[in-house]
């Protein structure tokens, strides 16, 4: 009798435990649930891809392969960001400079090629967002004639609002859960627009705020829910607090420090000879490269989302001239910090020099994948904040 009566006090006590345990792991989980519910847009995850980042249509890359979406949706990826030059969409001679009279004068032919590729990816259920790489007035490259200025010329605002509301309109009764508007790449002030390296400074905050709500009321007049993304000022690194208020997302960057994400790019750095060997964490040149820098940097977009403003970063990565085995170490510290307050992401790109497939580096072990060389490891660090 008293074997059962312990026997009946054992079980009760290990019930409980279990109870205990599902409670807490559920609690647990809705902890999780909660925090990463904080950023108003979902935490897409996916890549960029640059069919029409070329202001020539007559230079682009190899256009994207269905293929490619149908591998991206197998492996637990959601969404596609198009940087576009519009230049890339115009019916004008791309051997000369572009004039005033040439910025609208779009092209279907070339446009229908731009929503082929948009609802190809929405065949495999990809979220779509199309950003201005090169709008009217600016791209953060710079090395192209522009002739006039973004941000302190009203007729290029005045254009940069007509290609948005062609494509706004294009894609008007496309619900917000398949397509976003990226309103142009990485603002900037720079002393020289045709300079690549010359010196850059952030937008002031009202001539921001300016362009923004210009480019959304003309969006959302086609369709008052179109959801409307705003790249970070000072080339993507900081929030816009300028525009908390206007229901726009914004978008931050995975590049820091550029000694890692950018090692020897000659469009970052104008001596990459002499550059530091990168390691990750450790001492690096005259700083100390950590993953408490890193929480630093994204802080301020941490607190954005929570105050109820959508956070995505649009892009991130490393070139190849990075050693792998610091890039990987470096990039599963940004991953983790964006995934672990539900924040997506979208690595650049998905072919080529800083993607999963065919990145030409020396230090990979690359899986063949249907005659295109995988990088594994990278895409596992990926999939693995999903």
């Amino acid at each position: 009798m008293k074997t059962q009566r312990n026997s009946r006090r054992n079980f009760i006590k290990k019930s409980a435990t279990i109870a205990s345990g599902i409670g807490l792991a559920a609690n647990m989980s809705f902890a999780a649930s909660a925090k990463k519910a904080q950023n108003k847009i979902p935490q897409w995850k996916g890549f960029n891809f640059l069919d029409f980042f070329s202001p020539n249509p007559n230079n682009a890359r190899e256009q994207t392969k269905e293929e490619y979406f149908k591998w991206m949706s197998d492996w637990g990826f959601d969404f596609v960001r198009i940087p576009m030059a519009y230049p890339s969409y115009l019916k004008i001679d791309h051997d000369k400079n572009i004039t005033t009279k040439q910025v609208r004068k779009i092209s279907r032919k070339q446009t229908d090629k731009i929503e082929h590729f948009v609802y190809l990816a929405h065949k495999y259920n990809l979220h779509v967002s199309l950003n201005l790489h090169r709008a009217p007035g600016f791209c953060v490259n710079a090395g192209f004639y522009e002739p006039y200025n973004l941000w302190t010329d009203q007729e290029a605002l005045d254009d940069f609002c007509y290609h948005w509301k062609f494509w706004a309109k294009r894609f008007k009764r496309v619900s917000r859960d398949k397509i976003s508007f990226d309103l142009v790449n990485e603002p900037c002030m720079r002393e020289d627009m045709n300079d690549q390296l010359s010196k850059r400074s952030p937008v002031p905050g009202d001539i921001y705020r300016k362009v923004a709500k210009a480019a959304a009321e003309t969006i959302r007049k086609q369709n008052p829910d179109h959801l409307i993304i705003a790249d970070g000022n000072d080339v993507g690194r900081s929030v816009i607090p300028e525009i908390v208020d206007l229901d726009i997302a914004q978008s931050c960057r995975g590049y820091n420090p550029a000694i890692i994400s950018h090692y020897k790019a000659p469009w970052v750095f104008k001596d990459t000879e002499n550059l530091p060997t990168p390691i990750w964490p450790g001492q690096v040149g005259d700083q100390y490269l950590s993953k408490t820098m890193l929480e630093e940097m994204y802080k301020p977009w941490i607190e954005l989302a929570q105050k109820g403003v959508g956070v995505h970063c649009g892009e991130c990565g490393c070139w190849n001239k990075t050693p792998h085995d610091v890039f990987l170490a470096w990039f599963g510290d940004v991953l983790g910090i964006l995934s672990e307050n539900g924040i997506g992401f979208a690595l650049w790109e998905f072919r080529g020099s800083f993607g999963i497939l065919d990145s030409g580096r020396t230090d990979v072990d690359y899986e063949d994948w249907y005659g295109h060389k995988l990088d594994r490891k990278l895409l596992n660090l990926l999939v693995k904040q999903q």
